[in-house]
C-alpha cells in the first residue's frame, strides 16, 4: 500500500440548497393568516485548507469522491432551513489545483492558505418571500439549487529551498541523514528513496529546507524512472546540488558522464507556469544556482576521483565541495554556501516590488440583461439557445409541476427581456427554445402568454393562463357569433316594424286599445336573443 501520494484527482460537490415552503398561517380566528412558508438553506461548501499536520494527499487516494451536505428545506411559521455543513479537506503546504485540462485554480502556500474548490447551492425561497402587494398569497416556492460539481487535480509539490539531485544511490538520502534531523530511509540498493525527503538545515543565522528527489536516470523527463514524476518538487526550490558518487562500481559511469545525463534531463523538464514570477517569467531548473557535491571521499578511490575531477568542473563554472555523508567532511563548507544561495534569493524576493494590477470598474451597459441568445442548428433543425446565470438559475428555482410557479418563471424571463431579444434574433412561435447548456430546459416557444400573472384571479397554485379549455373557441370563431346574433336582432327588429305596421301588436291593453297575442315563434326568438317583449304605445287608427 502506497504510503506517499503527491497527485490525485479529486471529484468534489458542493451541498444542494434545501427547497422552500408553501405554507398560509391558519390559527384560531384566523384560517387564512397569510404566506409563511420559509426558505430553504445553503448548500455547504468543499473548501481545501492548507494544514501543518498533513504531509500526503493519501486520503484523497482512497477517497476521492467527496460532497458537502445539504442544506435543509424551509417550513411553516417562517421557519428557515438549516444551512448545509462546510467541508474542510487538509492539504499539505504547497499543493496546487489544477483543472484536467491543466489550468493552475490555486496554489496553497501556508498554513490555513483556502480555496473553495466547489461552493454550495444557493436554498429556494419560501412563499412568504415570494409575497408582494400584487402577489399577496403565493401558492408556490422556490427550489434549491444544486451545488457546483467539478473534477479537480491535486499536485503536491514541495516548500524547499534546496533540491538534492543525481543518480540513485549517490547518497542524497545519507546527506539529508547527516546535515539535519531527517531520518530517511537508506540501503545500499538503487531506489531505495521512493518519496521525497525533506530536512530542514541551520548554517549561521539561516535556516533552510532541503529536498531529497528520488534518483534520476537516462530517459527521466520522459517518463524512465521515478525521476520525471518527482520532478515537480524541484520546481519550488532556489538552488540545485548535484550529489555525485565517487565511489561509482560501474566501468561505464563517472561523476562527469552522471552530470551530463542529470543536467540533460533537467533541461527537458518544462517547469509548471504556475511558479512564474511577477515579470511572468518562469526560470528553468538548469538556470538556477547549482552546486556540485562530490560525495563518498571518506573511500580510497572516491578521494581520487573527486581530485581527478574536480578541476574540470571548477572549469565548466560549478562550484564543488569534496564531502563525505558518513565522516561530516566538507559539509560545514557545503552547508554555508546553501545558506548563502538561499539568503541571496530570500532577499531578492523581498526587494522586488510586486506588481499590483490596477481594478478596471466597468459598469454593466443599460441594455445588458445578464444574458446571451445563440442561435444554433442540431439534425438540420434550427434552434435558439439562452445562456446567463439568472435565466439557469431561474430554471432550477422552479418546480414545473406548479402551473404558479411555471407562470412566474415566465413573468421573469419576459421581464428580463428574453422575448424581445428572441424577436429580434429571429424566433417565431413555435421554434425550439433551450435554456442553459447541453440539454438544458427544452421548450417550444409561444409568445402569447399576458404578463402580470399576479393581477389575475385563479386559486392558488394555478395559472389561468395554463388551463387546458379544450375546444375553446378562438378570438375568430367569437367574433363570427357575435356578428351572427346582431344579425338576428336586427332581422327580429324587421320583422316585428313589418308586424306593426299589419296591426299585430304586442302592447298590454289599456282603455279604448285592443291587444294582440304574440305568437310562439316570436316568444322564443326574443328569449334566445335575450330580447325585452316589443311594445308600441300609439293609437288603434
Amino acid at each position: 500500500m502506497a504510503s506517499f501520494v503527491d497527485r490525485v484527482v479529486l471529484h468534489v460537490s458542493g451541498g444542494t440548497g434545501g427547497h422552500g415552503c408553501v405554507s398560509v398561517k391558519r390559527e384560531k380566528f384566523k384560517p387564512l393568516g397569510g404566506p409563511d412558508g420559509g426558505n430553504g438553506g445553503d448548500g455547504g461548501n468543499v473548501i481545501l485548507r492548507v494544514s501543518d499536520n498533513t504531509t500526503t494527499l493519501l486520503d484523497y487516494h482512497h477517497a476521492p469522491h467527496r460532497h458537502a451536505s445539504n442544506g435543509g428545506p424551509g417550513m411553516g411559521d417562517w421557519r428557515n432551513g438549516k444551512t448545509g455543513e462546510t467541508l474542510i479537506l487538509d492539504v499539505p503546504t504547497g499543493t496546487v489545483v489544477k483543472t484536467k485540462d491543466g489550468d493552475v485554480l490555486a496554489d496553497l502556500v501556508g498554513e490555513g492558505t483556502e480555496y473553495i474548490a466547489a461552493a454550495g447551492g444557493q436554498g429556494g425561497l419560501g412563499n412568504s418571500s415570494l409575497a408582494s402587494q400584487k402577489r399577496k398569497a403565493p401558492g408556490f416556492a422556490l427550489l434549491g439549487v444544486p451545488g457546483d460539481a467539478r473534477d479537480v487535480v491535486l499536485e503536491l509539490k514541495s516548500i524547499a529551498d534546496i533540491a538534492l539531485v543525481g543518480f540513485p544511490s549517490a547518497g542524497k538520502s545519507s546527506l539529508i541523514a547527516a546535515m539535519s534531523a531527517a531520518r530517511p530511509k537508506i540501503a545500499d540498493y538503487p531506489f531505495t528513496t521512493l518519496i521525497p525527503n525533506l530536512g530542514v538545515v541551520q548554517a549561521g543565522d539561516v535556516r533552510f529546507t532541503i529536498a531529497d528527489v528520488p534518483g534520476l536516470i537516462e530517459g527521466a523527463s520522459e517518463g524512465k524512472g521515478l525521476g520525471h514524476h518527482f520532478l515537480r518538487h524541484v520546481e519550488r526550490c532556489a538552488a540545485l546540488v548535484h550529489v555525485l558518487d565517487c565511489a561509482v562500481l560501474e566501468s561505464d559511469r563517472d561523476p562527469l558522464s552522471d552530470l551530463a545525463v542529470i543536467e540533460q534531463e533537467l533541461d527537458r523538464y518544462a517547469v509548471d507556469m504556475s511558479f512564474a514570477g511577477s515579470d511572468g517569467e518562469v526560470v528553468p531548473l538548469n538556470a538556477r544556482p547549482r552546486l556540485v557535491a562530490l560525495n563518498k571521499i571518506d573511500t580510497k578511490d572516491g578521494r581520487d576521483m573527486a581530485e581527478y575531477v574536480r578541476g574540470d568542473l571548477e572549469t565548466r563554472g560549478y562550484k564543488v565541495f569534496e564531502i563525505s555523508a558518513v565522516s561530516h567532511e566538507g559539509l560545514r563548507e557545503l552547508g554555508f554556501a546553501m545558506a548563502e544561495i538561499v539568503k541571496s534569493a530570500r532577499e531578492e524576493v523581498k526587494t522586488e516590488a510586486a506588481k499590483v494590477s490596477v481594478p478596471v470598474l466597468r459598469p454593466r451597459a443599460v441594455n445588458d440583461g445578464g444574458f446571451t441568445i445563440r442561435r444554433e442548428e442540431k439534425n438540420l433543425e434550427p434552434f435558439f439557445r439562452i445562456l446567463g446565470a439568472k435565466p439557469v438559475r431561474w430554471v432550477l428555482q422552479t418546480d414545473f409541476n406548479n402551473e404558479e410557479a411555471v407562470g412566474y418563471l415566465a413573468d421573469r424571463l419576459a421581464k428580463l427581456g428574453v422575448e424581445d431579444k428572441l424577436f429580434k434574433a429571429g424566433a417565431t412561435p413555435g421554434d425550439t427554445v433551450i435554456i442553459g447548456e447541453g440539454d438544458g430546459m427544452v421548450f417550444d416557444w409561444e409568445p402569447t402568454m399576458m404578463g402580470g400573472a399576479e393581477h389575475l384571479a385563479s386559486p392558488r397554485g394555478t395559472d389561468i393562463r395554463m388551463a387546458d379549455f379544450g375546444d375553446r373557441p378562438t378570438r375568430t370563431q367569437k367574433r363570427e357569433e357575435q356578428q351572427d346574433r346582431k344579425d338576428a336582432r336586427a332581422a327580429t327588429r324587421v320583422e316585428l316594424e313589418a308586424e306593426r305596421k299589419s296591426g299585430v301588436w304586442t302592447d298590454t291593453p289599456g282603455p279604448g286599445r285592443k291587444a294582440a297575442p304574440l305568437r310562439e315563434s316570436q316568444l322564443a326568438e326574443d328569449s334566445a336573443l335575450d330580447l325585452p317583449s316589443a311594445q308600441h304605445n300609439g293609437d288603434d287608427s
